[in-house]
């Protein structure tokens, strides 16, 4: 018997202070994104964690020294995705702050980043975060958006007490 998982995805938590209310929708979500972009599911881990742990994670195995939003890593092998996407709830919520946006809306998009990674899109210049932003926006819009109410997905639990465990979790 095989232990492979295939056309997963699956959500932990580092730190727990945001929820999904329903986990099913954004896979269906991720999976049409997966296969509008010609790319077959084979298991994806989208983990939220503090910046502290995303901080540790780029030092050790990417060899920087500053906070990010979203590390992919990617496993995947040819047509078939595969990885782990971390993402630093603080980085969202400093990110939603900064334009003006929900902190629902940033999740969302920085799920779909990791997502667009793994799919082969890269952001190192110009040209590719352009590119990168502009396949963003699409899904979010002609997707995502119209599959339901992306409104009822993301719950912020206490947010008060969230952006002080944030600002706690920031001194290293």
């Amino acid at each position: 018997m095989s232990l492979v998982t295939k056309n997963k995805i699956f959500f932990h938590w580092q730190i727990r202070t945001i929820r999904i209310r329903d986990k099913e929708k954004i896979k269906v979500f991720l999976k049409k994104i997966i296969r509008q972009e010609g790319k077959q599911l084979n298991e994806i881990s989208i983990i939220f964690c503090s910046d502290k742990f995303l901080y540790a994670i780029n030092k050790e195995f990417l060899n920087h020294r500053d906070y990010t939003d979203v590390i992919t890593f990617d496993y995947s092998q040819s047509q078939e995705i595969s990885g782990e996407i971390y993402i630093s709830l603080e980085r969202v919520l400093e990110n939603a702050a900064k334009y003006g946006v929900t902190l629902q809306n940033e999740a969302e998009r920085i799920i779909l980043h990791g997502v667009l990674h793994l799919c082969g899109y890269k952001d190192k210049n110009k040209a590719q975060k352009k590119e990168m932003t502009a396949k963003e926006n699409y899904y979010l819009k002609n997707i995502f958006s119209s599959t339901w109410n992306i409104k009822k997905i993301f719950h912020v639990e206490h947010q008060a007490k969230f952006k002080l465990k944030c600002l706690q979790n920031m001194t290293l």
